[in-house]
């Protein structure tokens, strides 16, 4: 299987690389396993949910959690676990983890994005007020019951959302030298 961790974070007309780990629709979620290379389940979503759109990272980043950068992408129909999306990123949901009361402040930020190359996007540039508090709401529910503490402090948009897919860009780099 391709090293789906360490594809190029942009292609050649300068758009994001998004591998999806799970689908729209998926009602469990699934990570990929760098030493395995392959998807593993994580866990099953809670009852009465499932992801609304495809989730999954962008490749060759390092999150603050450690991680690749989360990344949702925006589109009308499920892909499946290991579809890159070339993507146009719209903004950034700026979110913060504990991972237990008293734990340290962990930035765990998602781009969102829309396919670059699926032309019913072509003219999309933000998301109505409704869609981005429900995909709020999504990202709190969706770790209620995993004892995470999860808050979600705003959205910005695609400036913002390039500057943290550079920086986690430069945190991967850095990373692999220090190895």
């Amino acid at each position: 299987m391709t090293d789906l961790v360490n594809l190029p974070t942009c292609d050649a007309e300068g758009n994001v690389h998004v591998v999806v780990e799970a689908p729209r629709g998926s009602l469990v979620k699934l990570k990929f396993e760098p030493v395995l290379q392959t998807f593993v389940f994580d866990r099953a979503l809670q009852l009465g949910l499932a992801y609304p759109y495809d989730w999954g990272f962008i490749p060759s980043t390092r999150a603050e959690d450690g991680d690749p950068l989360d990344a949702m992408v925006l589109f009308d129909a499920p892909t499946w676990p290991g579809v890159v999306v070339p993507a146009v990123p719209l903004g950034l949901v700026s979110v913060v983890q504990r991972e237990s009361k008293g734990a340290p402040k962990l930035r765990n930020d998602r781009v969102m994005a829309v396919p670059s190359n699926d032309e019913r996007y072509a003219d999309v540039r933000d998301l109505p007020q409704r869609t981005r508090k429900e995909l709020e709401q999504f990202f709190l529910t969706v770790t209620h019951m995993t004892g995470k503490l999860v808050t979600v402090e705003g959205w910005k948009g695609p400036k913002a959302a390039w500057r943290a897919i550079r920086a986690a860009g430069e945190n991967y780099q850095r990373s692999r030298k220090a190895k």
